[in-house]
């Protein structure tokens, strides 16, 4: 009887279907998150409005799977016949994913495929140049060893096969000159004003149409215009007595150039809301599960996955616009008309999450145990506390008093390190403070300052830094030969050996 029984209750729940996994997922564009997620800017102490639920939820979603460009004559045989026959494929498929590993996975892909949707075009002229060998050796195009053109993207859809550009892998892959990829980490770490950027594949700009302008790729179809008034439309600060961004409106063709030549050799980077006079180094993605603010000047809380999902919709298809009663769009700017599902930010976020460093190949020896002591005596772990090696707290750009009704979310130390404070109190991006960052992974970083205008450890504690003589390894404006790079002075008046143990503890974390 007891057997019977148990046939009874065992057979049928093999036979039926079993119940799918349904993560958690927090709906991205939610109006009571985003009420509180932004930080204040300052000089106008108001938070910048999104857009709303409703209108986000209204784009229609980009579900699709991108191809690998390849050098023409590195091309595997029948692959171009094989993307015009495949079709559009789902860059995210949630019905097929029954575990935490299945998701993490569908994460990597959409940080490996996704494209950027602004700049994928039918454009037949651009397509035929990119399956000319010719045409690519006079760009001076650089495959990477496997063949591929570097971001460089091809998009079966319904229309037929698009030419577009990644969007995560461009800024957060690192390919080091030893060949070692690292994933999450700032893909221009290892370029400084002496080591040149030169990104495989086509120029990085290669994609943008004149109506783009803006390099880097703006989440906007940009409307009619001048350059200057682009510009503008995308850094200005209206509400600065001397808005340094003003001379964007008149800048030419040339003096832009300039800039952006200046900003990508000192491993920086511009996105809309900052500016190509105060740019800023690429973050380290690895390690991201553990801040407690998003961007150098903590634009936004990071509360949990849900914070990093609507992080990633904002800057790639959402972007802010309104500041108080500015609003910084002409009429006939357009918002991308597409964004990813939440199933698909979901898992990017997941794989983010799961991001862990490579190896470090440096020995915690008798140097960096030394370097350990003086990393403590000289008082570094209040700020870079362990293990973390950050204490996710805010200090002060310099000049800045915070309000007295500052939100109550933002854990701020009363001082200043003395950085520049361009970004902080000149840009759109501008709190008025910035993050104390986390020491973890600065052997490979490359960069330091949030500026990156240190390109090594060893120029950020060489206190020839603060002359005005000193020619930095990082960002240096177009114009400059020479700039001091002020502020976090600290071990710089060590002895040089000390400084040295104290570097060498610095590369083992």
């Amino acid at each position: 009887m007891k057997i019977r029984t148990l046939l009874l209750w065992t057979v049928p729940a093999l036979l039926w279907p079993q119940s799918a996994y349904r993560p958690d997922i927090p709906k991205t564009w939610d109006e009571a998150s985003l009420a509180d997620w932004a930080t204040p800017v300052a000089g106008l102490n108001v938070r910048p409005t999104h857009i709303s639920a409703r209108e986000y939820y209204s784009v229609p979603e980009y579900n699709l799977r991108s191809y690998p460009v390849y050098m023409p004559e590195r091309e595997p045989e029948g692959y171009w016949k094989m993307l015009q026959s495949i079709g559009p494929k789902r860059l995210i498929e949630p019905e097929s994913l029954h575990t935490d590993a299945n998701w993490i996975d569908a994460g990597r892909r959409v940080f490996e495929e996704a494209c950027t949707i602004q700049l994928t075009t039918f454009d037949p002229q651009l397509i035929s140049q990119v399956r000319s060998r010719q045409y690519l050796e006079g760009q001076h195009a650089r495959p990477l060893p496997d063949g591929t053109l570097g971001t460089l993207r091809w998009v079966p859809t319904k229309q037929g096969v698009a030419l577009s550009n990644l969007a995560c892998v461009g800024c957060h892959v690192l390919v080091r000159s030893d060949g070692v990829r690292i994933t999450g980490a700032p893909a221009r770490a290892e370029v400084s004003r002496t080591r040149a950027f030169r990104p495989n594949g086509l120029r990085a700009d290669y994609l943008e149409s004149p109506n783009h302008a803006l390099r880097g790729a703006p989440p906007f179809f940009m409307g009619g215009g001048t350059l200057g008034a682009w510009l503008y439309q995308a850094y200005g600060v209206p509400w600065l007595r001397d808005d340094a961004n003003r001379r964007l409106e008149k800048i030419t063709n040339a003096e832009y150039d300039e800039l952006i030549v200046a900003e990508r050799n000192g491993g920086a980077i511009t996105r809309w809301n900052g500016s190509p006079l105060y740019p800023a180094k690429i973050p380290d993605l690895i390690g991201m599960k553990d801040r407690k603010y998003i961007d150098h000047t903590a634009t936004h809380l990071h509360r949990g996955i849900g914070d990093l999902m609507r992080y990633a919709a904002q800057v790639t298809f959402a972007e802010m616009t309104d500041f108080g009663p500015y609003h910084m769009l002409s009429p006939d700017t357009k918002r991308v008309r597409e964004r990813l599902p939440d199933e698909a930010l979901y898992a990017l976020a997941l794989y983010i999450y799961s991001l862990q460093p490579p190896p470090n190949p440096n020995r915690f020896d008798t140097e960096a145990h030394a370097g350990q002591k003086i990393f403590a005596r000289q008082g570094c772990p209040m700020c870079h506390t362990p293990p973390l090696y950050t204490s996710n707290k805010l200090t002060l750009a310099q000049g800045f008093t915070p309000p007295e009704d500052k939100p109550a979310s933002l854990d701020v130390m009363p001082m200043s390190v003395g950085t520049d404070p361009g970004l902080a109190l000149g840009t759109r991006k501008g709190t008025g403070y910035y993050k104390v960052p986390s020491l973890k992974g600065v052997w490979y970083r490359g960069h330091y300052l949030h500026d990156g205008s240190a390109a090594s450890l060893e120029e950020m504690f060489d206190p020839d830094r603060l002359k005005e003589a000193h020619v930095p390894g990082g960002w240096l404006p177009p114009a400059a030969q020479t700039r001091a790079i002020r502020g976090h002075e600290f071990g710089l008046k060590l002895p040089q050996a000390q400084r040295q143990q104290l570097i060498a503890f610095l590369r083992t974390l």
